[in-house]
């Protein structure tokens, strides 16, 4: 049974009902958040983007000559580029990400607009132990985390899986993004567009299972809900049941009425100050961060 199956089991048998949000990426999922990225209300994408065109050099003389660049939840390959363009004679770059076919035909355009560059893609879940191709002789290896995507986690996991990148980076550095704390009306604009194309990002965690898993249920019986949390610093997303809803999975059936929920994703904001003791306990040396002038958004310089 695959982890998918698995872990959906326990959220529809569980009290909490709780999934990870890493299910959302199939190949619709990561389209959806594409689009998702270019909405007026989402700030995060325009945001980092430009912190990135703006340091780039910075970065690319932090990198090294000879580096290999890795790349967590790599998704579309768009915000690499910019530090592809402007890194010394790299090593390789190592895409990460969960949703294979997404990953490689992004692969093979950055491989037309970069022909000399080793792309050596991974299609694992970065979350858990992976193997990756080798370090490289002579230059350092560069992890890459954009998108505020630590905020999925829990503090706990979020420790966790710094700890693992600290240990796969061992002698490099990480740079990562990270959502801060801010008006709790423009987190929930960000998270309930216009358009709804967030609405039907969350919903297609459902679809997904019905493509993947053989998920017996009725989508549309659901409705997007997301809010921010002031005291736990984060904006949680739910699929909440029109009525009472009937979803059978692999022979076992299961029943959501009003009142509770699938809670399917959490996104933590941080202060420039917590997130750094964060990464500190982790056992990192937080070495540099770059906000926007709003100071909506930040990049952090970890040295592993």
């Amino acid at each position: 049974m695959s982890s998918f199956a698995e872990d959906l089991h326990a959220a529809l048998a569980g009290p909490e009902h709780t999934i990870s949000p890493k299910y959302f990426y199939d190949a619709q999922g990561s389209t959806l958040f594409e689009q998702i990225c270019e909405l007026p209300e989402y700030y995060p994408t325009r945001t980092e983007l430009a912190l990135l065109r703006r340091h780039a050099g910075d970065f690319a003389d932090r990198m090294g000559p000879g580096a290999q660049l890795i790349e967590y939840g790599a998704g579309a390959l768009v915000k690499v580029r910019l530090l592809l363009e402007r890194a010394t004679r790299p090593h390789s770059f190592v895409p990460v990400d969960i949703s294979g076919p997404h990953l490689l035909a992004a692969c093979e355009a950055l491989q037309r607009e970069h022909p000399s560059l080793r792309i050596l893609p991974v299609v694992a879940d970065f979350t858990r132990p992976h193997v990756l191709p080798d370090a490289p002789p002579d230059g350092r290896r560069i992890g890459f985390f954009p998108g505020s995507s630590i905020g999925n986690f829990d503090p706990k996991e979020a420790l966790e899986f710094l700890r693992l990148l600290r240990e796969e980076l061992d002698g490099g550095a990480l740079l990562i993004g990270v959502d801060l704390i801010k008006d709790p009306a423009r987190l929930h604009a960000a998270y309930n567009d216009a358009q709804g194309v967030t609405a039907r990002f969350n919903l297609n965690l459902l679809r997904h299972a019905q493509r993947a898993l053989g998920l017996e249920c009725d989508p549309a019986g659901f409705d997007h809900y997301a809010f921010y949390d002031p005291r736990k610093h984060r904006i949680e997303m739910h699929l909440l049941p029109r009525g009472e809803q009937h979803l059978q999975l692999q022979g076992r059936r299961y029943t959501l009425v009003p009142g509770e929920s699938l809670h399917t994703e959490n996104s933590y904001k941080y202060s420039v100050e917590s997130f750094q003791a964060l990464a500190r306990e982790a056992g990192f040396r937080p070495s540099a961060h770059w906000t926007d002038e709003q100071r909506w958004f930040s990049l952090h310089w970890l040295e592993a």
